[in-house]
């Protein structure tokens, strides 16, 4: 069985019952989600030994961070406990052409003040074959930066593969900030998965005749964006998701996969949307389970949209989809039909 080590911050997210607006009443749903967590959870339920680092407060709401992972089978025998406080996000969620809210409380989170000393790398990264992170992590300050690198230099020694989602966040840095640490850090990096925005925002590389906002994506330009970022970093693949937003209920969405060769494109889904929180973690799930099965490059594109197609109807961060569910939806099964 693979061995997937991911990295990150889980954090305690907040969020008004439905679609009602904060404290439109007066209940907040607690559950725990956050990007490496996701996909740690993902892998989880297909089946991959799926291991995730985090540091924890040794109190009740960080032990219910673990437990919610736990409960998935994730081992979180390297999750390091200490410090004071879990992050927090609140969630209000869009629904048609209001959009969603998050609003981040994450300072001074035991993750964010970790050191290098928390995390013993030759020991987690025992018997592993894949370490993800993504561009929140370093987002969080200085140390985590190096902390990263130090895990991507220990990975890279022991011949783990390595992929990071650029996920970039204007509420964690700003562009200058991310440029530089995530230069150094995708020297490192083999797969790297990005969506329409990330790859301008980080690097400063942009399709051309794409108009984000107004909802006109050019699938050509992203072939572009594709090659700049592996002629750039020497990635030996370069995923990139494709969200058109209708509005905050209905996306269209689709994946390329550009394997250094040639760009395959994924059929495209029309999504009435749950909950879009983890959509593009469960890309990253999907992407790195295929890959880890040598599916061809067509093959694993449309497993990884299938399995954030999915994400996108259910609610809270986590993919609680299978093999077989994703494998139905990537095969052409699109119907949505009461299964008897």
């Amino acid at each position: 069985m693979s061995r997937v080590v991911t990295f990150g911050e889980i954090m305690l997210r907040l969020a008004p019952n439905g679609y009602y607006r904060f404290f439109q009443d007066d209940q907040l749903q607690a559950t725990f989600g956050g990007g490496e967590a996701n996909v740690a959870v993902s892998l989880a339920n297909f089946g991959i030994d799926s291991v995730y680092v985090t540091k924890l407060p040794d109190h009740a709401i960080g032990q219910g961070a673990v437990d919610s992972l736990r409960r998935f089978g994730v081992d979180t025998s390297h999750i390091v406990r200490g410090g004071d406080r879990i992050g927090i996000y609140y969630l209000e969620k869009g629904a048609s052409q209001r959009g969603s809210v998050c609003i981040y409380d994450r300072a001074h989170s035991a993750i964010q003040e970790a050191s290098a000393g928390d995390f013993d790398w030759d020991e987690i990264f025992a018997g592993a074959d894949w370490f993800h992170f993504t561009g929140i992590t370093p987002a969080l300050g200085d140390n985590l930066v190096n902390i990263c690198l130090e895990a991507c230099k220990a990975a890279k020694a022991k011949g783990i593969k390595i992929s990071c989602d650029l996920n970039y966040r204007g509420k964690l840095w700003t562009r200058e900030q991310a440029r530089e640490a995530m230069t150094k850090l995708c020297e490192y990096v083999d797969v790297c998965i990005s969506n329409e925005e990330d790859a301008k925002d980080v690097f400063g590389i942009e399709a051309a005749g794409s108009d984000i906002t107004g909802g006109r994506l050019n699938t050509e330009g992203y072939k572009s964006v594709a090659k700049q970022l592996a002629d750039r970093f020497g990635f030996e693949k370069v995923a990139i998701t494709l969200r058109t937003s209708i509005s905050a209920n209905d996306n269209d969405w689709q994946g390329m996969l550009y394997d250094g060769e040639n760009c395959c494109f994924s059929k495209q889904y029309h999504l009435h949307i749950v909950d879009r929180v983890g959509g593009g973690d469960s890309f990253g799930g999907g992407l790195i389970y295929a890959l880890l099965n040598n599916y061809t490059s067509q093959d694993a594109i449309e497993f990884a949209v299938a399995a954030s197609a999915l994400k996108h109807s259910i609610e809270g961060d986590f993919n609680r989809v299978s093999v077989a569910e994703v494998a139905k939806l990537a095969g052409g099964d699109a119907s949505g039909r009461v299964q008897r």
